[in-house]
């Protein structure tokens, strides 16, 4: 005993070795990273304004492949340099393409964010350094480093569909979003191909499948997009269709019987339960993209309704909490508009009109403006959502559309079709960018003549206002095909907040 006590340290020795290991250590953490949150993370809407702007915008990208009838090129995820003090701007600067072909890469996301810094389950040293890009079609999720080499992230990690469908019994993973526990993904169908859909964690440190997240579901049974209000516990999923009934494109049948989407779903986000389904009316169809307030102290988001089949509008529903329950209303129609049927694809020919195919939405992070993508009119309308339940249009731009064709101001000769699809907002609220693809069968059906992919920029004034023109940004992918996109530090979409 004594020969051990002569070895053993003081307790000033002790602690003082013990302070020297730890401050080594929070200095030379891992691989040089200082032991402290990142810097693209932010406590709050507003802090994140101030960001630094975006650099990169990687985007998922549809190779010629197999789907299209060809040899068969990968999906990629494409980088495209929006560092307006580069010599490359405005122009692909990398592309690393996924392992097999036939993915139809689509919503990816981030492996962390600013959820990481909430008060309940703190991450605060993880990086926002992997992206997570899901394939519909392969039901695989490939994972991407960018760290230190931006412009052609390296592929270190696949999900497998076997361990999707093993783990969780879903298939066609659409959606990626960070949250404070875990990456999590929206998935559209069940082994096979029909339902139900729903939400399954990811371990977002060494990305093992965790299992499905319903603990209820009640009567959800359709999916498509989620997030959530973290302050209030709660999340908000919405409805598409099963894989069997989009991948060969839209179904007519089922469209006119109302069998797509028509419902939000409300959720006990802690509990996994389902707590409340708000019905849009049967008439609405295609429940796409669901943006919540940014601002965790407010109890309300927007959701978009892709087409009526009452008139081929296209709608925007506001869901809120008042009176201790959730509602949802229309706050935003926009009409169909009379076409040739000439200038018609076959699906619409009969119809002798346009529809809006509002796709997709985004909320800028102040909470003041939406952007809506009319993808079949070829037009992005800026709503002021100031007052959520009274939102005013503020301007509409156009470009492409399955009638219009409308060029860009860059090659004002040039017809372009596709629409606004994806958008994509910059944390400062100033640029809003757009890609034109929406899914490979949908692209042929609406755009039969072959769509060719583009990408474009448009301004907002300083202190607001009506959005423009960025007159000299276009990207052309040509026969690829351009779809979801995510900012080098976080964007509009990508982060979730838990501080006002």
């Amino acid at each position: 005993m004594r020969r051990f006590e002569s070895y053993r340290p003081s307790h000033s020795q002790f602690f003082n070795s013990f302070h020297h290991t730890i401050k080594q250590y929070i200095i030379t953490a891992g691989d040089g990273m200082l032991l402290r949150p990142d810097p693209t993370f932010y406590p709050s809407p507003s802090a994140a304004e101030q960001a630094p702007p975006e650099s990169y915008c990687y985007i998922t990208t549809l190779g010629r492949s197999t789907i299209f009838g060809d040899e068969g090129k990968p999906d990629s995820l494409t980088v495209v340099d929006l560092d307006s003090h580069s010599n490359n701007y405005g122009t692909i600067v990398g592309q690393a393409h996924m392992p097999n072909d036939g993915d139809e890469v689509h919503h990816f996301g981030w492996n962390a964010c600013s959820s990481s810094l909430c008060p309940n389950t703190p991450h605060p040293h993880i990086e926002r350094r992997y992206l997570l890009v899901p394939g519909i079609r392969s039901n695989q999720i490939h994972i991407f480093d960018v760290k230190g080499h931006q412009q052609k992230p390296k592929l270190i990690h696949t999900i497998t569909n076997e361990e999707i469908v093993r783990k969780t019994g879903y298939t066609a993973p659409h959606t990626i979003h960070c949250g404070p526990t875990g990456v999590y993904a929206s998935a559209l169908g069940s082994d096979g191909g029909d339902g139900p859909g729903g939400i399954f964690v990811i371990d977002h440190q060494n990305f093992n499948v965790l299992g499905r997240w319903e603990v209820d579901r009640g009567p959800q049974f359709l999916s498509y997009d989620f997030w959530w209000n973290l302050a209030y516990d709660v999340m908000i999923t919405s409805e598409w269709g099963t894989p069997n009934m989009f991948f060969d494109g839209l179904n007519p049948e089922l469209l006119l019987k109302g069998a797509y989407g028509h419902q939000l779903h409300v959720w006990d986000l802690p509990k996994r339960r389902h707590v409340k389904a708000l019905e849009l009316g049967k008439e609405q169809q295609m429940i796409l993209e669901v943006r919540p307030a940014h601002d965790p102290s407010k109890r309300y988001g927007f959701a978009c309704a892709a087409i009526s089949i009452k008139d081929l509008s296209a709608a925007v529903f506001l869901w809120f909490y008042e009176n201790n329950d959730w509602h949802v209303k229309k706050v935003i129609e926009i009409p169909a508009q009379p076409a040739d049927p000439a200038d018609l694809p076959p699906l619409l020919k009969a119809f002798k009109a346009v529809p809006p195919l509002l796709t997709a939405i985004e909320l800028s992070i102040d909470d003041k403006f939406l952007y809506a993508s009319c993808w079949g009119t070829g037009e992005l309308h800026q709503y002021d959502v100031s007052d959520p339940h009274n939102p005013k249009l503020v301007t509409v731009v156009e470009i492409g559309g399955i009638v219009k064709r409308t060029p860009h101001p860059k090659h004002p000769d040039v017809p372009l079709n596709g629409g606004p699809q994806m958008a994509c907002i910059s944390l400062d609220g100033k640029r809003v960018y757009s890609t034109n693809s929406l899914y490979s069968t949908w692209d042929d059906q609406f755009y039969p003549d072959g769509l060719k992919g583009w990408m474009v920029k448009f301004n907002v004034p300083e202190g607001g206002g009506a959005i423009e023109y960025d007159k000299e940004f276009f990207v052309d992918f040509k026969e690829e095909r351009p779809h979801h996109m995510r900012l080098d530090g976080g964007d509009a979409s990508s982060d979730s907040y838990c501080y006002s």
